[in-house]
Parts: structure tokens; sequence; C-alpha cells
């Protein structure tokens, strides 16, 4: 257990770091669930749209180091590939 001011801190930091970063990753799995959900609907119109908003998500958390540059990548060009085989 943190014993210094300072261990005390940083753990309370942590815990809020924690919190955010799992608002920010969830709010990336939902951008990505809308264009799956998109697809299976066949609308590509509005697939077309929900890529058009997780892109600028995806990018950001990739940014502030939460996911790799290559998951990103990966996370990208699948879900344009599904579009794209609609």
């Amino acid at each position: 257990m943190a014993n210094s001011p300072g261990a005390r801190k940083r753990a309370r930091q942590a815990v809020n770091r924690r919190a955010h970063n799992m608002g920010m990753r969830a709010m990336m799995r939902t951008c990505i669930k809308n264009v799956y959900y998109a697809v299976e609907k066949g609308d590509k119109a509005a697939a077309e749209a929900a890529y058009k908003a997780a892109v600028p998500v995806i990018d950001r958390i990739a940014n502030k180091g939460m996911i790799h540059a290559n998951k990103a990548a990966r996370h990208k060009s699948r879900l344009n590939q599904h579009i794209r085989n609609m």
C-alpha cells in the first residue's frame, strides 16, 4: 500500500486515469460496433457514415497510446474491407 504522500497521490491519479482510459476504450469499441451493425443491416450509407465517425476516434486512441498504431490500422482496414464487400 502507498505510504508516502507522493505514492498516495500516484495511486489516486492511477484510479482516475484508469477510469478515463476505460471510458475512451469503450467509446472506441462502440464506434467499431456501430459500423458492424450497419454492415449487418446492409445499409451501406449508414455503414460509411459510422466508419467516418469511427476513424477519428480510433486514431485519437492510438495517438494517446491506449492502443498500438498497428492495432488502429488493423481495425480501420477490417472495417473498410467489410464496407467494400457489401
